[in-house]
């Protein structure tokens, strides 16, 4: 069987997996908004329908166009982004700006910033490896996206970036120099920002204050607890039962985790790694272009990197900072980006030439 295959397989694995536990942890927040526990189900799984036209028409094309009009597509992201902090236009949950209401559905606008930079980042730096012009365009993107605010995007967006960068060729010194500039201002960011504080003074101290700040991270750790090697079993959680705040969305690891256990939840890691997997397999008899190289490793690196975020979170390896979980968190728009990506790596491995 081809690596493209395994690869196509192994993605509505995980796709349908993910819509799966979906519907296990999102089953009391729908019943209690909605009156019934399939509301969150059949958004998602209408999401997932949609992400599949869309992966099975970009699949099947050459994407010139992506290249050729990538500084067209991040202008008009910008704009997007833009246009997310204007009332009346952008939604404003919970005190932030993230989404833009579109007439039958809600665009999440980070998600499809996070590829179409990547994809002018593998344009810009497949042309000349320049600091200047990197530093320029990576700065408005992480302006409007912390203008949300959206902590956690700004660090995938930041964190692809430099994968990125240090692909094309990028001094490791050099590399290092701007890993600590930037590690030094999402510090400072944190620092001055009191909510921000105050999750990462839970994180360092789990124990205080436990309902209150540490409510979220004592949840997730008794429903990691609950769920041992094997499991409570499939619908028996009980921290979906409104303990685990965001249980279906960026906390939806722990539910999975509590009902499958220790040995399930590995066997979704190993979903995950299949993925990249079976999608370096994809290219490895490949000659790439720089800017195919660029572009199909800077998706898996935005991809890997948000996966370890959120699996390190959901442990308490690192502080919550609100990212999805790839193709397993409800969400339409983090959803179809993903499946997009998805899309242009096979298209890249389908359309590239065989090494002579």
């Amino acid at each position: 069987m081809s690596a493209a295959r395994l690869f196509f397989i192994n993605l509505f694995l995980l796709a349908f997996v993910g819509l799966f536990f979906v519907f296990e942890a999102s089953t009391v927040e729908s019943f209690k908004l909605f009156g019934h526990q399939y509301y969150f189900f059949k958004q998602q799984a209408i999401w997932l329908l949609l992400s599949g036209v869309f992966f099975f028409i970009i699949a099947r094309f050459k994407l010139d166009f992506a290249k050729k009009y990538a500084l067209q597509f991040y202008l008009l992201a910008m704009f997007l982004l833009i246009l997310t902090l204007i009332p009346g236009i952008g939604l404003k949950l919970n005190g932030a700006r993230r989404w833009i209401a579109l007439p039958f559905v809600t665009l999440q606008t980070v998600e499809v910033v996070k590829l179409v930079l990547i994809n002018f980042m593998a344009f810009l730096l497949s042309k000349k490896l320049n600091l200047r012009s990197f530093l320029f365009f990576l700065f408005w993107p992480v302006f409007l996206v912390m203008l949300q605010p959206d902590f956690g995007s700004v660090m995938i967006l930041v964190a692809t970036s430099l994968i990125i960068y240090f692909l094309s060729g990028a001094p490791f010194k050099k590399l290092l120099l701007l890993a600590a500039g930037g590690a030094f201002l999402a510090l400072l960011v944190v620092l001055l920002s009191p909510y921000r504080r105050d999750r990462l003074m839970t994180f360092l101290n789990p124990e205080s204050n436990l309902q209150d700040q540490s409510y979220h991270v004592r949840q997730i750790t008794l429903a990691l607890g609950g769920g041992a090697w094997f499991g409570r079993g499939i619908g028996n959680s009980l921290q979906k039962y409104s303990y685990v705040p965001e249980a279906s969305s960026d906390s939806i690891f722990a539910i999975i985790a509590e009902e499958v256990g220790f040995v399930g939840s590995t066997m979704i890691i190993l979903l995950f790694a299949g993925y990249f997997i079976f999608a370096q397999a994809m290219v490895r008899d490949k000659n790439l272009t720089k800017y195919e190289y660029l572009l199909f490793y800077g998706i898996l690196g935005w991809l890997a990197t948000q996966i370890f975020f959120n699996l390190a979170a959901v442990v308490v390896l690192l502080p919550l900072s609100g990212m999805p979980l790839p193709f397993f968190s409800q969400g339409g728009s983090a959803l179809l980006m993903s499946f997009v990506a998805s899309a242009v790596l096979l298209s890249i491995a389908k359309h590239a030439k065989i090494k002579k």
